[in-house]
């Protein structure tokens, strides 16, 4: 509508405050930090930003402040509902704060997060969220070396690079097997599926379990480095039972297998729990839907997420943490596929928390 352009055709900022009627160090401030203005001045340099469509340049402004707001967050999936969860969590806490999320998949490679760790630290970001403990030697070092906050989430460790949230998936596996001994199951199978560092610790839990109770079979174990899948579930159960027809529980990596067990249970015409208990990992939301309903491990994978993302805003504020690590513990919930004296209510839960190490039952309505 007759307003100067650059050559380039980009608009300005100084285009942007003309068109709102405040200073150029203003309009440059509402960009930077939108708090320190008024509400009236921030709506007017908002809208004129749009009707031009002016989009700040975010890396001349990483050169200036050294930083930019961008939260850059490295998760192992798009698609697997655990990490929605995480997401949503994240996207939920640093809503009305000034930094945006940079997302990116990992795709469960150790050293695709090394390629994306080193793009994301390249753009100076103000903040990093980085799943797990298990990265290169090459990635710790990064971000050891890294001039901003960082948390890893999804699990526990003894060496955080900076922040830490999560629980123990070592911990959270024994206490499924102790809830499968306390129903009176001996031979518990194990099944598995892509076997990534935290679910080899659930691996790793259900083994110390069977150990230590003297019940201890490798042949009980199967695996396999494939994705998980409902299906996937039903044929590793189905590899099992051809193996070790006499087990009378099976505790599954995670829920979607505990799904596939149920499915080839009822294929098979085998009574759960009566004949074969199962639990699952996570309790995803169809665990409480299924027929017979699922006993499965609940993780606090939303406030993993939330609290992570809170934790990083203010230490990018300057405000470190206290707690620096947060273990936000589990959950074993029971359900009809693994209780054998059906309870009032249908429903009791096995809590764990750091700050009680031994599981305690309570009934639930």
């Amino acid at each position: 509508m007759g307003r100067k352009r650059t050559k380039s055709g980009k608009i300005r900022l100084a285009e942007v405050a003309e068109l709102a009627g405040v200073s150029p160090i203003t309009a440059s401030r509402f960009f930077r930090n939108p708090e320190a203005l008024s509400v009236a001045k921030r709506t007017r340099v908002e809208s004129a930003a749009r009707e031009l469509g002016y989009v700040p340049n975010l890396a001349a402004r990483a050169l200036a402040s050294q930083r930019t707001e961008v939260i850059g967050v490295l998760i192992p999936s798009l698609t697997n509902n655990v990490f929605s969860d995480v997401l949503r969590g994240i996207y939920d806490a640093s809503e009305g704060s000034r930094y945006s999320i940079q997302l990116s998949n990992t795709r469960y490679s150790i050293l695709q997060e090394e390629k994306l760790l080193r793009l994301f630290l390249a753009q100076k970001p103000a903040g990093l969220i980085i799943t797990g403990i298990d990265q290169t030697a090459e990635s710790r070092a990064m971000l050891e070396a890294a001039d901003c906050p960082i948390v890893q989430i999804m699990e526990i460790g003894p060496n955080p690079v900076d922040m830490m949230i999560g629980f123990s998936h070592y911990d959270a596996a024994r206490a499924a097997i102790r809830h499968l001994f306390d129903q009176g199951h001996r031979r518990i199978g194990f099944v598995g599926a892509r076997m990534d560092p935290r679910v080899q610790r659930r691996l790793d839990g259900y083994v110390a379990a069977m150990k230590d109770a003297g019940l201890f079979d490798q042949r009980l174990i199967v695996t396999t480095a494939t994705p998980t899948s409902v299906t996937l579930g039903g044929a590793l159960f189905a590899d099992l039972l051809a193996r070790e027809p006499d087990i009378d529980a099976v505790f599954c990596a995670n829920d979607d297998l505990a799904l596939g067990v149920l499915f080839e249970c009822r294929r098979r015409d085998v009574a759960v729990p009566d004949q074969i208990a199962i639990v699952g990992f996570n309790d995803l939301e169809f665990m409480a839907s299924a027929v017979p309903t699922l006993t499965s491990v609940r993780t606090n994978r939303y406030e993993m997420g939330s609290t992570a993302a809170a934790m990083l805003i203010e230490a990018i504020e300057g405000k470190r943490p206290e707690r620096p690590v947060l273990d936000l513990g589990f959950t074993v919930i029971e359900r009809q596929s693994s209780l054998m004296q059906r309870q009032p209510g249908g429903l009791r839960t096995a809590e764990w928390s750091p700050a009680a190490q031994n599981d305690s039952v309570t009934n639930e309505p």
